[in-house]
């Protein structure tokens, strides 16, 4: 079982490397950002919550994530049998600890974290090419601002977080996908 956490700025790659991943590996793919804008979506009352949220470029509350993400792995366990990437999740010290006991309460844990780093400059300019790409409505330059804010103060402190525990990853984040993915595939093997 390969349990990796793919981390970065919005922007940075994260979901084009996580489906490099998840057919190289064969890896169950958890990206929080999809299971919650289905929510937002279906108008479910967590959706409901969660956009709140989202439209002020604020992060989901830690027991509501930990809660999804339990019940997203109890109900997938064969299609995560040869692992999982966890894409988007988590992004504050106390929801990696949080991810930490889930996945020892299934006698598991993370293997590596992926950290791809990227200007921030470049960032933003990703950001709102994949807003008018895609039509995503919190793609613009002030909530990709904002979120880029949030991630600075509240997400960047698991980069010291997992390097303390040598599972820290980083990957030049700048470049073509597949060369950005060969970087990765050398560094967890």
């Amino acid at each position: 079982m390969l349990n990796i956490v793919i981390f970065g700025a919005p922007g940075s790659g994260k979901g084009t490397q996580s489906d490099n991943l998840i057919k190289h590996y064969g890896l169950f793919h958890i990206s929080t950002g999809d299971v919650l804008r289905d929510h937002i979506g279906r108008g479910t009352e967590l959706g409901k919550t969660a956009k709140g949220y989202i439209d002020q470029g604020q992060l989901i509350p830690d027991e509501l994530m930990i809660n999804i993400l339990a019940q997203v792995l109890d109900d997938n366990k064969e299609q995560a049998a040869k692992g999982v990437i966890f894409d988007g999740f988590p992004r504050t010290i106390a929801q990696a600890e949080a991810l930490e006991q889930l996945l020892a309460d299934r006698g598991t844990g993370i293997d590596a974290v992926v950290g791809l780093e990227v200007p921030e400059d470049e960032l933003i300019k990703r950001i709102l090419l994949r807003g008018q790409m895609s039509g995503r409505a919190d793609d613009n330059e002030e909530t990709a601002r904002k979120r880029l804010e949030v991630y600075h103060n509240q997400t960047a402190p698991l980069k010291d977080y997992y390097e303390k525990q040598g599972k820290y990853r980083a990957i030049n984040g700048l470049g073509s996908i597949d060369d950005i993915f060969e970087l990765i595939k050398e560094q967890i093997g």
